[in-house]
């Protein structure tokens, strides 16, 4: 089985992105259920985030330092895909480098081989549009970091 790619993947309901969150801390981070709730979410027992992954009930104070824990905003993505948004990370104006670029045109690539096989009836909608959506985002960064390049910004994101 092949691991997800936690960068580009966007739940489906509320439940999943929180069970997303902690299989992408224990996948990429090697953090247990009981050690994002006790020591990120300040829970005194680990069975709420359990509650909280069938049901996908999370309060909203506890949203962000679970995405911080994980890495990733899953949460929020799922939040903004349901409200027909994309969810893009803020440009700084720095020079791309080759990574960046090969990264561009690998997703750009997926979004393309995406749309042949749901034109020729071989992937789902749901699959397309993830594809598609993740291109997108990734567009709309290099749009924005270029628009920013004459005027560059401090680098204050988080570098995993």
């Amino acid at each position: 089985m092949s691991r997800r790619n936690w960068k580009t993947w966007v739940p489906r309901s509320p439940a999943e992105s929180i069970r997303g969150c902690v299989d992408a801390a224990r996948e990429t981070r090697n953090r247990s259920a009981d050690h994002l709730s006790f020591d990120y979410l300040a829970l005194n027992n680990g069975s709420s985030l359990y509650k909280w992954q069938a049901d996908g009930r999370l309060p909203l104070s506890l949203v962000l330092p679970l995405e911080h824990a994980c890495g990733q905003p899953l949460i929020t993505r799922y939040l903004a895909a349901a409200h027909g948004k994309l969810l893009v990370d803020i440009p700084t104006g720095r020079d791309s480098s080759a990574e960046d670029m090969q990264r561009l045109q690998q997703v750009l690539h997926e979004a393309a081989g995406a749309l042949m096989a749901f034109y020729g009836g071989r992937q789902s909608a749901h699959q397309t549009l993830e594809a598609i959506r993740a291109g997108l985002e990734s567009l709309a960064w290099h749009h924005g970091n270029v628009q920013q390049h004459d005027h560059p910004q401090l680098d204050l994101g988080e570098q995993p």
